[in-house]
């Protein structure tokens, strides 16, 4: 009795020259990775009500990690005397400044972004461990940090030029919080503004998100920042509502003599990881620690 004839064709096992099929794998090649994809890391959709539920989330973390968080609010606080000091005879360089200080923020809360962190995998955050954040990724913070110096110094020089135009020398503080307040300097108010809207809008674009996401997944500054631009114009409604509620919260902490940051300061750095973490995720093999 003659065996069966098997057909190649039909049954590729029997042919040793087929190249075996390949296993799916987790990989890129069947489930891209965040890190893989063109343009950065995919984007979720955010609801209108998320900016305030960052701010609830803030608060919770600043309470679990009080002193953490009082310490960099004191640092945020000594900052703002420091700046009031130093430049009380160079008004448009407090103006400047201080707004820069402002929207530097994201970079000043590298320590805050690595408590919530620790927070999220169940761990317990340690002040050393916080101070020490910017050594895992030093070079890509140090180019981020320097764009956003970049854009700062311009906001300074283009503030003085106002300025020039705008009075017959430089007026003293007193005299330049007059002149915001004198209803007949409203083209240097407006001028002021204008410039202040453009780069304050243009840092807070490139910044929103870009500095955790240094922090949390190895990516480069011109990655992280695009990623941030992209958030912000691809969900405008949610992230002007969040750069409003940031501006309105850090306003409010700095009228009596900046003691409001102490506790603004941090909630708002807490706030800003969950931002970051619902906007963008966790990266790839670092699963988030449920939902928050």
């Amino acid at each position: 009795m003659n065996p069966p004839v098997t057909d190649p064709a039909a049954d590729p096992a029997a042919d040793p020259t087929a190249a075996p099929t390949a296993a799916p794998t987790s990989g890129p090649a069947a489930d891209p990775s965040p890190e893989h994809t063109a343009f950065g890391p995919p984007l979720r959709p955010l609801p209108l009500s998320a900016p305030l539920h960052w701010l609830a989330l803030g608060w919770r973390d600043f309470r679990r990690c009080p002193a953490i968080g009082l310490f960099y609010g004191a640092c945020f606080m000594a900052m703002g005397w420091l700046l009031m000091m130093v430049f009380q005879q160079a008004p448009a360089y407090v103006l400047a400044l201080s707004a820069g200080f402002l929207l530097m923020g994201p970079f000043l809360c590298l320590g805050l972004y690595q408590a919530s962190r620790r927070l999220e995998r169940g761990e317990v955050p340690d002040l050393g461990d916080s101070l020490m954040a910017w050594d895992q990724r030093t070079g890509t913070l140090a180019i981020f940090g320097f764009v956003l110096l970049v854009l700062e110094m311009l906001w300074g020089r283009a503030s003085l030029i106002v300025f020039a135009v705008s009075f017959d020398g430089m007026p003293d503080f007193k005299g330049s919080l007059m002149a915001l307040l004198d209803p007949d300097n409203v083209p240097f108010i407006v001028a002021y503004l204008a410039v202040g809207g453009l780069f304050a809008g243009l840092i807070f674009a490139v910044s929103v998100v870009s500095i955790p996401m240094i922090l949390d997944r190895p990516t480069d500054a011109i990655s992280a920042g695009l990623t941030s631009l992209r958030l912000v114009l691809s969900q405008p409604a949610v992230m002007l509502l969040w750069g409003a509620l940031i501006t309105g919260a850090v306003v409010l902490a700095m009228l009596p003599w900046f003691a409001g940051l102490l506790v603004a300061g941090p909630v708002l750095g807490h706030a800003s990881w969950h931002a970051y973490r619902a906007a963008v995720g966790a990266p790839a093999g670092d699963p988030e620690a449920g939902p928050g």
